[in-house]
């Protein structure tokens, strides 16, 4: 049984997804967030999962807050720590803390578009095609190893609200898939990449589809 802390700053539909996956050998510790009121809190204790607040804006630096929360997802010895809509900048120390167990889902095809407004920028861009990323996080911003990609069409008559819809529904399949993946010790760090090992009983190798 693997033991996953969740971390989140609002509604957390991925926290939601990964949730309602319920995926075999996955225990959740925890969802911490570092806001009050964030929805998300509600709907995972209503699930009987624990909940707990690490309010940013209670500490003098970045560097406290991140020693904080460390000390609070420490507790629950998890074996991975994932991030799903966790607003906050992290320092290099608390990620190297978490070096090799510590996923983050990021609405783009990186490395394209790290950052903020991603689906804007795709649209002005030109670019045909957008979507979402799974990846282990370093100490640079958006950036690690990948471990799943979805895409989607950008439509000519696309908003930057239309967009951003049809990728939420594919963030929602894949992040638990690369958490399973994960539990399932599938996944293996090799020369900065990741790589994705095939179930037994399928005919994937690399980058399996999303039903490996």
């Amino acid at each position: 049984m693997k033991s996953i802390v969740i971390l989140i700053s609002g509604r957390g539909s991925n926290m939601e997804a990964i949730v309602q996956a319920d995926i075999p050998g996955v225990r959740i510790a925890a969802v911490i967030s570092n806001r009050p009121k964030a929805g998300g809190l509600q709907f995972a204790a209503g699930r009987g999962i624990h909940t707990e607040v690490v309010d940013h804006t209670a500490f003098e630096s970045r560097a406290l807050f991140d020693q904080s929360l460390a000390e609070a997802i420490d507790r629950h010895a998890p074996d991975l720590v994932v991030l799903a809509g966790f607003m906050r900048v992290l320092t290099d120390g608390f990620v190297r803390r978490y070096e090799g167990r510590m996923i983050n889902i990021h609405p783009s095809l990186l490395p394209a578009f790290g950052g903020l407004a991603t689906h804007r920028r795709a649209i002005d861009a030109g670019v045909r095609f957008h979507g979402a990323t799974v990846h282990f996080v370093t100490p640079t911003l958006d950036d690690g190893p990948i471990v799943i990609q979805a895409a989607v069409p950008v439509l000519p008559d696309d908003t930057e609200e239309t967009l951003a819809e049809r990728v939420l529904v594919e963030e929602h399949r894949i992040y638990p898939q690369a958490v399973r993946w994960i539990a399932e010790d599938r996944v293996r760090l090799e020369n900065g990449r990741a790589v994705v090992l095939a179930a037994p009983e399928s005919g994937c190798s690399i980058n399996p589809a999303l039903e490996c």
